[in-house]
């Protein structure tokens, strides 16, 4: 019976340790490029231009700036835009890191309909940056 009730607890345990790694267990949320982007979006609340730009890979902030001077807009407008576009409820589902790069996975909602996105991130000077970001009404 003794023997029945440890090995029925040594089980329970490791069942206990193995099903995060078995489920993909990983907290995305506390990731580096979880934060990262987690940052970004708080930008975008905040209407934070700069800071939306420096939470961006370099070349993606230099392109944000050329992009606003080419649609002939404020960074106040640009940011209200962004804010615009912006899916609700981001929960971030998948990570796959290679390198320096990462791509995270997301869902949202836009207008109440189910959005899915891709986030490119770039470790720069041992920080995670956004580079880019898409998002469809269909799975990729």
């Amino acid at each position: 019976m003794r023997i029945l009730l440890r090995t029925t607890l040594a089980l329970f345990l490791f069942s206990l340790a193995v099903a995060p790694a078995i489920a993909g267990g990983k907290d995305l949320e506390a990731t580096p490029q979880g934060k990262a982007y987690r940052a970004l979006l708080k930008t975008v609340t905040a209407a934070d231009y700069e800071g939306y730009k420096k939470a961006m890979a370099a070349e993606s902030a230099k392109s944000i700036d050329a992009q606003t001077k080419e649609m002939n807009m404020n960074p106040k407008q640009v940011m209200l835009f962004l804010k615009t576009m912006a899916p609700s409820d981001i929960k971030l589902t998948d990570l796959k890191i290679t390198g320096k790069k990462a791509v995270l996975s997301a869902t949202g909602k836009s207008d109440g309909e189910p959005q899915y996105g891709s986030i490119d991130l770039a470790e720069e000077n041992g920080q995670w940056k956004v580079v880019q970001q898409s998002w469809s009404n269909k799975k990729s």
